[in-house]
């Protein structure tokens, strides 16, 4: 391959004003994106237009703002280009303020506080991938690492959304007596942003976002988020942090498909998750049907919001909260589960949904995430 070739082309298609689209350039080849890395890296210093070009080191791929005929230009050296898509999260607005005492009724309903006695989710490293967190939450003091802040790399992960801070609060917030308990208390949620204040991210925000997580060794990553449209960019990376032995959990989405679910979701690598309501039914939003691995309560769940305080939301971004808090309850117990056996294991523990419509429209027989009986079942026995 010609790499000082491609790197001029890149050069002088790169827009720098931001008004172009971004695109995904994929190697077929490790060694190839190893010399097309290093020789980027030397290019910088007399082409400042390649300082705009990310790498991804896990999808082998580089990552750029390119006018059209960039794109076209790329193609002439063999490589996959993809066209860098956006993604929104998975919930409603904030539906009103919310108290923050006690434990939300979404975590006793998957039995979470009876597990507590053997499992908190204790060093539990839960990468999620969203708009940041409140590190001056009350009831996240002890929840937060640092993290990374993708849309400006020398700033904390802080969250101007607010739907990253509910997700952490559902799944680790530790308040006590005088905030809000989340699923797993004392596991450890490191802060990925990706989302801007609208939550909207680019695909390749995601992609870098998964990289750092397989990085950091972290043990499951929250994907709170969907889109429509397949990415095979997206799917090669959610795979090869599969391969790495991190748990995803994903939201399957709120458009009451019958045999929906969004992308992450929909990838075979992931765990995808569907949304109840407190009568333990699917809720009005919720996909459901083959495609959903379990379902967790996501109707009005009020968490941890920006400025120290509590919001009530409803979607299925919700739910996979829930069902991290308790996957990260079970690995601080079994830390040799591969991710194939901890989904299993969800969907063989799970709480069979109540019988009459939900039961028909769940079609793939999916039930509601149970922490109690995830971390009672023993092994499957052979027959």
């Amino acid at each position: 391959m010609d790499y000082s070739g491609f790197l001029r082309y890149l050069n002088d298609h790169v827009d720098t004003s931001g008004k172009s689209g971004r695109y995904i350039i994929r190697f077929s080849h490790p060694a190839e994106y190893a010399e097309c890395v290093r020789q980027l890296f030397k290019h910088k210093r007399q082409h400042p237009a390649l300082r705009q070009v990310r790498t991804s080191y896990l999808l082998q791929a580089l990552i750029c703002p390119l006018g059209l005929r960039g794109k076209t230009a790329t193609s002439r050296f063999g490589l996959a280009v993809e066209e860098d898509a956006r993604i929104c999260v998975h919930s409603s607005a904030p539906e009103s303020k919310g108290q923050g005492t006690g434990i939300p009724w979404g975590v006793k309903r998957i039995g979470a506080p009876e597990t507590w006695s053997v499992s908190t989710g204790y060093r539990i490293r839960i990468g999620v991938i969203d708009t940041g967190a409140d590190f001056g939450h009350p009831d996240l003091r002890h929840s937060l690492a640092r993290g990374i802040n993708l849309l400006n790399r020398v700033s904390l992960p802080y969250d101007d959304n607010g739907h990253g801070t509910h997700i952490a609060g559902t799944i680790a917030a530790s308040g006590g007596s005088q905030g809000m308990m989340g699923v797993a208390p004392r596991s450890l949620i490191f802060p990925v942003k990706a989302f801007d204040h609208n939550g909207s991210a680019y695909v390749s925000d995601i992609i870098l976002g998964i990289d750092w997580c397989v990085r950091n060794r972290m043990h499951i990553v929250n994907m709170s988020f969907g889109m429509k449209s397949n990415s095979q960019s997206l799917q090669n990376v959610i795979r090869k942090a599969h391969s790495a032995g991190i748990i995803v959990v994903a939201s399957s989405g709120n458009d009451k498909k019958s045999r929906g679910a969004d992308y992450p979701a929909r990838y075979p690598q992931t765990i995808s998750v569907g949304a109840t309501g407190k009568d333990g039914k699917i809720a009005s939003f919720s996909n459901h049907g083959p495609y959903i691995d379990v379902y967790a309560p996501g109707e009005k769940i009020t968490s941890a919001w920006v400025g120290g305080g509590y919001r009530e939301m409803s979607g299925t971004s919700m739910a996979t909260s829930h069902v991290s808090g308790a996957v990260a309850l079970l690995l601080a117990l079994r830390p040799d589960l591969k991710p194939g056996d901890i989904k299993r294991r969800l969907r063989r523990t799970a709480r069979p949904l109540p019988a009459s419509i939900s039961l028909a429209r769940a079609k793939g027989g999916a039930g509601e995430v149970s922490a109690a009986r995830l971390l009672r079942a023993g092994p499957r026995r052979r027959s």
